[in-house]
């Protein structure tokens, strides 16, 4: 009877993939797409001010609270933080990609990926209230820069952003940012430059193009997918993040925290769906551009 099943199912391959498939896909489409739709549903209904209750009839008015200055501040201030985030880390992980991958062999190019991946062995929540005491006004970096002489110049730095540590202050948040999400940057570089074969940049040389120009004409455009693919990671985790900016920080909402206040402090369950809207339009919309340049292929 088994064999009699099995050659059944190798004569129907879409059969047998329906039933690999099914499990998974039921899972996920119950579980996770039932589960947020089922939050985004709420979007379109209101809260009652008076009696504190939802009424279930369709309305664009918590849609519209979202162009409400506090709460567009709040898209708008976690818009720009991850694209700062995204920036910054393009910035650091390029040049080590490259150095990594042009030069770096052997147990080197061990070191590497160790140097890379062990950040991630780590928690999440021990890697960020770990950066919120070497941050916090009696911490590490204070100490260190006031033992360098640098003291007078973080204190400037601190006055600038009117706050008491780096761990109470957006800076701060934009450091964690960029040390927790690095990683994603860099992997997906750092997979896009090794597949730079280094016969078009030798040809690139014969052909009598300066290293300038090797770089904007040969390097960077098959490098480039790699990092919109890298920046996909770090912009969409920190527009969700809602911990960062809950531990290290002042008392600043970014979407995340929105989320959460709403939908458990303030029970106002269908402005925290608004929120959660947001950043699903964004991404869709990123994912979009990125596809155009050739991300999904560096993945």
């Amino acid at each position: 009877m088994m064999r009699g099943l099995a050659d059944a199912l190798y004569r129907r391959p879409r059969i047998l993939l329906m039933l690999l498939l099914a499990p998974p896909l039921l899972w996920l489409g119950i579980i996770y797409v039932g589960s947020l739709f089922a939050l985004l549903a709420h979007a379109v209904f209101a809260i009652d001010d008076f009696a504190g209750i939802i009424v279930y009839e369709p309305t664009v008015s918590t849609l519209l609270q979202l162009f409400q200055p506090a709460n567009f501040d709040i898209i708008l201030r976690t818009v720009l933080m991850a694209l700062a985030v995204t920036f910054a880390s393009a910035l650091i992980a390029y040049p080590f990609c490259y150095v990594a991958a042009r030069y770096a062999r052997g147990k080197w190019k061990a070191a590497f990926y160790l140097l890379v991946m062990l950040p991630l062995w780590s928690s999440y929540l021990v890697k960020v209230y770990a950066w919120k005491l070497v941050l916090a006004q009696e911490g590490i970096l204070p100490w260190f820069l006031n033992s360098v002489g640098l003291g007078s110049a973080y204190a400037a730095l601190l006055s600038s952003v009117e706050a008491t540590s780096l761990s109470v202050s957006s800076i701060g948040t934009f450091i964690v940012f960029v040390y927790i999400w690095l990683p994603y940057m860099i992997l997906p570089t750092q997979a896009a430059l090794e597949r730079v074969p280094y016969s078009l940049i030798e040809a690139s040389g014969d052909l009598g193009a300066n290293p300038q120009q090797t770089f904007r004409h040969v390097i960077w455009p098959l490098a480039l997918p790699g990092l919109v693919a890298g920046s996909i990671f770090t912009f969409s985790l920190t527009l969700g993040d809602y911990i960062i900016p809950s531990v290290i920080g002042n008392s600043t909402y970014y979407i995340g925290n929105a989320v959460y206040v709403q939908q458990g402090t303030a029970g106002n369950l269908p402005l925290a769906a608004a929120f959660a809207v947001v950043p699903i339009l964004i991404m869709l919309t990123y994912l979009a551009v990125a596809k155009r340049f050739g991300a999904f292929d560096a993945l």
